[in-house]
């Protein structure tokens, strides 16, 4: 019996976004590259690529945001609040991106978004996306996966309604974050710029088969389903951090945590074990840049899901 092919329509414009967080240098030295080497917009017969710095201020600054996290501000309420001249920058430049890149869930967005991440936990080549039945974000997830052996690739999946996405790639009728670690924020790693070059380009070459007719068959993916977030043990009175991720823990994003098994160190040198009911995949174990948001680590269920073959739908 022949497989079921689902037709899709043409990808025509993606937009590749770099600098949302200002200090995750390997985006923003690639988007400085593609905007020093080729048009703001390159354009063909078969696509349209925009490239996109997209928070020039915090990335003038060296900074992760200015005033307010830049990548958490797409969901639709922040998107349709009311603004005035103390309006965090972000909020305003979150109207801006949505302008040009969007509206987010009309039928004006653009086809595709590819936002840029760094990390500072050993995750390699990771994308997240809220859907876990985008063919499209699936399909890019899978040939990358093929075109980068030696590279480990995996796809996260936020569980929430497009409404409440918060972040840039929610904004496109498809999108995805590539988000590329261990590299600290404020440093840029020629591995691992090199590891988001050759991304970028394998989910570009991707969309150029796709737009001319070539059919991608269908089979079997793993994805991590995020559960929940996990915080650092802290003091009852001062909400003082008391203890560290635990050596055996730190930099296994992505290896089985069991309960019993260590989990935090405290500074006084005694070991906390987890005790959740069940195993999960950690992930962002001990980024940097979630202190301030009370988050040591993401616990995550691993699934198979089933993606059908895909092509450009017929005229």
């Amino acid at each position: 019996m022949e497989a079921k092919v689902v037709y899709l329509p043409k990808l025509s414009r993606v937009a590749v976004c770099g600098g949302t967080h200002g200090n995750e240098l390997s985006g923003v030295y690639l988007v400085r590259e593609r905007l020093k080497t080729r048009k703001k917009v390159e354009e063909d017969e078969l696509v349209s690529v925009m490239t996109v710095m997209s928070n020039p201020r915090a990335v003038q600054q060296g900074r992760r945001y200015t005033e307010t996290d830049l990548n958490r501000c797409f969901t639709h309420a922040t998107l349709s609040s009311s603004t005035s001249d103390k309006t965090p920058y972000e909020i305003v430049r979150s109207r801006e991106l949505n302008s040009q890149l969007g509206p987010k869930g009309s039928s004006k967005a653009v086809d595709l978004i590819c936002d840029l991440h760094n990390t500072t936990a050993n995750m390699g080549l990771c994308l997240i996306s809220y859907s876990d039945c985008d063919w499209i974000c699936l399909h890019i997830f899978r040939y990358l996966q093929r075109s980068m052996p030696d590279t480990p690739v995996r796809y996260i999946h936020f569980d929430l309604p497009i409404s409440e996405a918060y972040s840039l790639d929610s904004v496109g009728k498809h999108g995805f974050a590539i988000e590329i670690g261990p590299q600290p924020h404020g440093v840029v790693r020629s591995n691992i710029y090199t590891m988001m070059q050759q991304g970028v380009q394998h989910m570009l070459d991707w969309v150029h088969l796709f737009n001319s007719g070539t059919q991608f068959e269908g089979g079997a993916v793993d994805l991590y389903t995020m559960v929940k977030n996990v915080d650092y043990p802290r003091d009852r009175e001062t909400h003082n951090i008391i203890a560290a991720v635990h050596p055996q823990l730190q930099d296994r994003d992505f290896c089985l945590l069991h309960p019993n098994e260590p989990l935090f160190q405290t500074f006084s040198g005694e070991t906390m074990m987890y005790k959740g009911p069940e195993p999960f995949y950690p992930f962002f174990i001990n980024e940097c840049a979630y202190y301030e948001k009370g988050i040591a680590l993401s616990l995550a269920r691993r699934r198979n899901v089933e993606i059908p073959s895909i092509q450009l739908e017929r005229k």
